[in-house]
C-alpha cells in the first residue's frame, strides 16, 4: 500500500473501510437495479434508476482512489454473505425494502462514514465528497417513498409499521454484525471513538423514525 498517512495502523484501517464502502455501494447499485421493474410507480422507478447511476459513479470513484493508493482491493465481505443479503432484499415487501435499505444501509451507513471525513487524509476526504453528497439525495428519496407507503395505510397499520421499525433496524444490524468484520476497530484506528459513534448512530435512527411518524 502506498503511504496515505504516517500511521501504518491508520493506513491499513482506512484501506479496509474504503474497500468496504465500495462493496456496499456496489451492493446498493445491484439491489436498486433489481427492484426497478417491481417498484410501485414511475416516480419510484425513476428514483431507483437515478440511484443506480449514482452508485455506479461512486464505485468508479472509489475503485480509482483505491488503485492510486495501492490498497489491496480484496473484498472484505465474502461473496457468500453478499449472496445472502441479496436474497434477503429480493424477498422484501416494498415498505421493508425501503426501511432496510434507506434507514439502515444508506442513512446510518453514510452517517458512520461522515464521522470519518474530518479525520481522513485529503485524498480520501475528496474521494468521499461526491458519494456523500449523493447519499443525502438517496436518503431523501427513501424517506419520501416511505411516507407515501405509510400515508396509504390505515391508521392502525401505519402505527404498527412505525412501531416495528426499530426492531427491523436492529434485526438487519444484527445480521450485518454476524459477518464478524472488525468495522468498529477500523473506525477507531482512523480516529473515531466507539461510544461517540454509537451515540451518533442511535440519535440518527431516532431522528429518522420521528420524521416518518410526524
Amino acid at each position: 500500500m502506498n503511504t496515505i498517512h504516517y500511521d501504518p495502523a491508520y493506513a491499513r484501517a482506512m484501506g479496509h473501510l474504503l474497500v468496504l464502502y465500495t462493496q456496499v455501494d456496489q451492493f446498493i447499485m445491484e439491489v436498486c437495479a433489481a427492484r426497478i421493474a417491481t417498484a410501485p410507480d414511475t416516480e419510484a422507478r425513476m428514483g431507483l434508476a437515478k440511484q443506480v447511476g449514482d452508485e455506479c459513479r461512486h464505485v468508479s470513484i472509489q475503485n480509482d482512489w483505491i488503485s492510486k493508493l495501492g490498497i489491496d482491493p480484496q473484498p472484505v465481505i465474502p461473496s457468500v454473505e453478499l449472496d445472502r443479503l441479496h436474497t434477503r432484499f429480493r424477498e422484501l415487501e416494498w415498505v421493508d425494502f425501503l426501511t432496510d435499505l434507506y434507514l439502515v444501509i444508506e442513512a446510518l451507513g453514510s452517517q458512520a462514514v461522515e464521522q470519518v471525513v474530518p479525520l481522513a487524509d485529503p485524498g480520501t476526504r475528496e474521494s468521499l465528497r461526491i458519494p456523500l453528497q449523493d447519499e443525502l439525495d438517496h436518503v431523501a428519496f427513501g424517506l419520501s417513498e416511505l411516507r407515501k407507503v405509510l400515508n396509504a395505510m390505515s391508521p392502525s397499520k401505519r402505527a404498527a409499521t412505525l412501531a416495528n421499525m426499530p426492531r427491523r433496524v436492529d434485526n438487519l444490524v444484527a445480521q450485518l454484525e454476524a459477518l464478524q468484520l472488525p468495522v468498529m476497530d477500523w473506525f477507531e484506528a482512523v480516529g473515531t471513538r466507539r461510544e461517540q459513534m454509537m451515540q451518533v448512530l442511535d440519535s440518527r435512527q431516532d431522528e429518522l423514525i420521528a420524521q416518518l411518524a410526524a
